[in-house]
C-alpha cells in the first residue's frame, strides 16, 4: 500500500459515520447477540475452531449483521468480498468467484462473499450462488431484514445456516453510547461531558434497539452542540431526533408496522391502532398508503357488519389526497378509531374466495337457460329466458327460484355473520330462503 492509499484510508475513516469508525473488530467487543456469540454458543465455537459454514444473518437494522461478517472473515483469515444485492448481479458473483480462485491458488487463502440485503436477489441470482457454495469455491454470508422463508429459495436455504439476530436492549444501547463517547477512535471523546444520562436515555428511546441509529444520532447531537456552541437539553435533542426518526419504508420494518396496525383494528383495540398509526405518521409514511389499507380493511374485516365503514374509508382516501399533511393525520385517526371500534365480519372476504376456489375446480358450469337473455331468433329457439320469474311481479318483490347452475344447486357461498347490520341481512336471507 503506497502513501496515497494510507492517507486516503485515514481520510475515509475520519469522515465516515461514527458507527463505522468504532465498528467492533473482536467478538468480545460486540454488543448483544449473546445467544450466538457467548462462549459455548454456535457462532463463538464455529469462529474459535475456524469452521464457520455459509450463513445468512436475519435481523433488524443495526443489530450487527455486517460487523459479525467482518469479524468472522478476519478471525478466519478469509479474503472478504462485499456486494449489495440492490446494485449487484450474477456478473459480480462470477467476478468474485474468479478472485476467490486466484486467492486460493496463489496464497491458499479461503474466500467469503458478504451479500448485504440478500433478499433482494432474484431467484436466478440466488441460483447462481449454488454451484460455488456446493463445490467450496467460496462461502457466503448474507444479511437480510426479511423473513427468509419468503425471500430465499429453498435450495439456498438447504446449503446455509440461518442465524437470527435480535435488536439490542436499552441497556446494551446505553453502554454502547457511553463507550463511544470515551473511544479514542471515535473523534468525539472530548465531547462526553455535554451528554448527560438523560440525553443518552432520549437517544436510547429513539433508537429502537438499532445500534447504528443510536451512534449516528449521538454524533448528530454532538455536532449540533459544537456548531451552535450551546449545551444540549432534553428539548433540543428531541427536536433533532424527531426530524430523523427511525422508520425505513423500504424494508421489513415498514410491513411490521402496517401489520400491527391492521391486527390492532381487527382486534377492536382503537388505542393500539392509534399508536401504530402515530408511529407511521411520525416516520413519514405516505398517508395515501395508510388510507388505501383502511379501505382494504373496511371491506375485508368489517364488511356487511357495517357497510358504512367502506364509505368512510373510501372518503378518507379522497380527503387525504386533497388535504395533505399535517391535517390528514386527524382524518386518518378518525377513520382508524371508527374501524377499530366497529362490528367485524369477514363473510364477504370468505364468500368470494370460496366461490373463486370452486370456479378453479369447475370453471364453466352451465348457466340455467331461464337466466339468459333471448336477443336473436336463434336464442328464442333455444328457449333462452323461458319461464324466467320477474321478482317484482311477486309479493315482497321475491320469488323462490334457482339461480345457480344445476350441478351446484343449493350451494352456499355466503354465510352471513350474526353481528351488526349483517344480523338483519342474515335474518332476511333466512326468512326468504327457508
Amino acid at each position: 500500500m503506497d502513501l496515497f492509499d494510507i492517507q486516503s484510508n485515514k481520510l475515509s475513516k475520519q469522515y465516515s459515520p461514527l458507527s463505522s469508525r468504532i465498528r467492533p473488530e473482536k467478538l468480545n467487543d460486540v454488543y448483544g447477540q449473546k445467544h450466538l456469540i457467548s462462549e459455548g454458543k454456535f457462532l463463538h465455537e464455529a469462529i474459535k475452531h475456524n469452521n464457520v459454514p455459509s450463513l445468512i444473518f436475519v435481523g433488524p437494522p443495526g443489530c450487527g449483521k455486517t460487523t459479525l461478517a467482518k469479524i468472522i472473515c478476519k478471525d478466519s483469515n478469509n479474503y472478504m468480498g462485499e456486494i449489495s444485492a440492490v446494485s449487484s448481479g450474477v456478473k459480480d458473483i462470477r467476478n468474485f468467484a474468479e478472485e476467490a480462485k486466484y486467492k486460493l491458488g496463489e496464497n491458499g487463502i479461503q474466500s467469503t462473499l458478504f451479500i448485504d440485503e440478500i433478499h433482494r436477489f432474484s431467484k436466478s441470482q440466488q441460483d447462481a450462488l449454488l454451484p460455488y457454495i456446493e463445490n467450496g469455491s467460496f462461502k457466503i454470508i448474507g444479511a437480510t431484514t426479511e423473513n427468509p422463508s419468503y425471500s430465499i429459495i429453498n435450495p439456498l436455504l438447504s446449503r446455509i445456516r440461518l442465524c437470527y439476530l435480535e435488536k439490542l436492549s436499552d441497556d446494551e444501547i446505553k453502554k454502547l453510547l457511553k463507550n463511544a463517547l470515551l473511544n479514542k477512535d471515535s473523534g468525539i471523546q472530548k465531547s462526553h461531558k455535554i451528554m448527560t444520562e438523560d440525553s443518552l436515555e432520549i437517544i436510547t428511546n429513539y433508537s429502537g434497539g438499532d445500534a447504528r441509529y443510536a451512534l449516528n444520532s449521538l454524533e448528530i447531537c454532538i455536532n449540533h452542540a459544537n456548531n451552535t456552541k450551546i449545551n444540549l437539553t432534553k428539548n433540543n435533542i428531541q427536536e433533532i431526533l424527531e426530524k430523523n426518526i427511525y422508520y425505513d419504508k423500504s424494508d421489513d420494518y415498514h410491513y411490521h408496522l402496517i401489520s400491527a396496525f391492521i391486527k390492532s383494528m381487527r382486534g377492536s383495540d382503537p388505542n393500539a391502532a392509534i399508536y401504530y398509526l402515530a408511529r407511521m405518521i411520525a416516520g413519514g409514511e405516505n398517508p395515501e398508503f395508510i388510507a388505501r389499507r383502511l379501505i382494504i380493511f373496511a371491506s375485508e374485516d368489517i364488511g356487511l357488519a357495517n357497510p358504512q365503514a367502506l364509505n368512510l374509508a373510501t372518503s378518507t382516501l379522497y380527503a387525504v389526497k386533497n388535504i395533505g399533511m399535517p391535517e390528514s393525520r386527524i382524518i386518518l385517526a378518525e377513520t382508524t378509531i371508527y374501524l377499530a371500534s366497529s362490528h367485524k365480519s369477514n363473510s364477504s372476504y370468505k364468500s368470494i374466495d370460496l366461490a373463486l376456489s370452486h370456479i378453479k375446480k369447475s370453471p364453466d358450469e352451465r348457466i340455467p337457460l331461464n337466466l339468459l337473455n333471448a336477443i336473436t331468433e336463434l336464442d328464442k329457439q333455444k328457449n333462452f329466458g323461458n319461464n324466467y320469474k320477474y321478482p317484482h311481479d311477486f309479493p315482497n318483490n321475491f320469488v323462490k327460484e334457482n339461480y345457480l347452475p344445476e350441478k351446484i344447486k343449493g350451494k352456499i357461498f355466503y354465510d352471513p355473520n350474526d353481528v351488526g347490520i349483517e344480523k338483519s341481512i342474515k335474518d332476511r336471507i333466512n326468512k326468504l330462503w327457508d
